[in-house]
């Protein structure tokens, strides 16, 4: 049972950002039990927008934007926070423009640029890593992999990414590949 306070705070009166808001309470509950790994995913449709990217985005951040923010406050309100790491990423960023000649008004994938958020868990809060150039089109300034990033959550889980392995096709594998550092400019 939850303090209305905290239903109004997650959106749960709001149709809008009620399901959302019910799946953040949720994972909020799962980690205060002791719950190692909570995954969350958007209510209505996925942020891959080759079709109207405006409609989609806007209908998404008005899905996810309160009940994520209530999440971190509330993981934060009950001392959850600095021992959570949350990650707000997808597998690849979208270009910035819509072509010309494409009527649906949609983006593609863009491998060249992203942006993935973290809070909690030993992240430096404030932290802005990396840029891309004048359009948006590829990042050119403190450039990182996605094995870096996979590197830095293992580091941030306590785990060393370089001696952690497992085993396939008869060898040792590493979670990240053939590499992988560790973003310092975000662990505090």
């Amino acid at each position: 049972h939850e303090a209305d306070d905290t239903k109004e705070m997650y959106g749960l009166n709001e149709p809008v950002t009620e399901s959302f808001g019910k799946r953040c309470l949720m994972a909020r509950k799962q980690v205060e039990s002791g719950v190692r790994f909570v995954q969350l995913y958007t209510p209505s449709q996925s942020w891959d927008a080759h079709i109207d990217i405006h409609k989609n985005h806007v209908k998404n951040a008005a899905e996810t934007d309160k009940p994520i923010a209530a999440l971190l406050k509330d993981l934060k309100r009950k001392g959850l926070l600095d021992s959570t790491l949350v990650v707000w990423m997808g597998e690849f960023g979208r270009t910035p423009d819509t072509p010309a000649d494409q009527k649906t008004k949609g983006r593609d994938h863009n491998p060249q640029a992203m942006t993935i958020w973290m809070a909690g868990g030993g992240t430096k809060g404030g932290s802005v890593v990396g840029s891309t150039n004048e359009l948006g089109f590829k990042a050119v300034e403190d450039v990182y992999h996605i094995r870096d990033v996979h590197s830095t959550i293992l580091h941030l889980m306590g785990l060393n990414n370089v001696r952690l392995t497992y085993y396939h096709a008869g060898r040792n594998r590493r979670l990240t590949d053939t590499g992988g550092r560790v973003i310092q400019q975000i662990v505090a």
